[in-house]
């Protein structure tokens, strides 16, 4: 095999010295920091909603947070589905008509994104009362973790929650 011709290393060359200076202008994909900060607000985004949906205890503001594959574990039995999601929240609502979440709060310490999901890791605590007469009851600090799923139209919803 001979060696390659002055042109074939010109050309080798200028291909690299293009690529390098087309992806240095941002030519290419967008940088990872503009994806993970419009994903860092469409979570927050979810976050929030989660709040409000949590604090009005409305099923299916609460189901509409969740993916359509979407798996929750704090029920009896895991629950899979979104419509399942909707009705075991409904059956919950209907069982117990006074329930009432008086604090929900979310301390979300970590992040980590892969491939159009993300993992997060915090904290949770919340305060509520099972009907009118009760005293509140608080539920403590616990550490837990949620998966996301990015959504077509890159907003975010939940896929697996429940996990202590």
């Amino acid at each position: 095999m001979g060696r390659p011709s002055p042109v074939t290393i010109l050309v080798f060359v200028a291909g690299l010295g293009i690529g390098y200076f087309a992806r240095s202008a941002g030519i290419s994909r967008p940088h990872r920091t503009e994806t993970r900060t419009a994903d860092l607000t469409a979570i927050e985004k979810l976050h929030k909603a989660d709040t409000e949906a949590t604090l009005t205890q409305d099923p299916s503001s609460m189901a509409n947070l969740f993916s359509d594959d979407a798996v929750n574990l704090g029920f009896p039995a895991p629950v899979v589905g979104k419509k399942a999601i909707q009705e075991a929240l409904a059956k919950f609502r209907t069982e117990n008509p006074d329930f009432s979440v008086l604090t929900y709060l979310t301390d979300i310490k970590d992040i980590q994104f892969a491939d159009g999901w993300a993992i997060e890791v915090g904290y949770t605590e919340a305060t509520y009362k099972m009907s009118t007469k009760d005293n509140p009851v608080n539920f403590p600090r616990t550490r837990g973790m949620r998966v996301l799923k990015r959504q077509g139209d890159g907003s975010w919803k939940f896929a697996l929650v429940g996990l202590k």
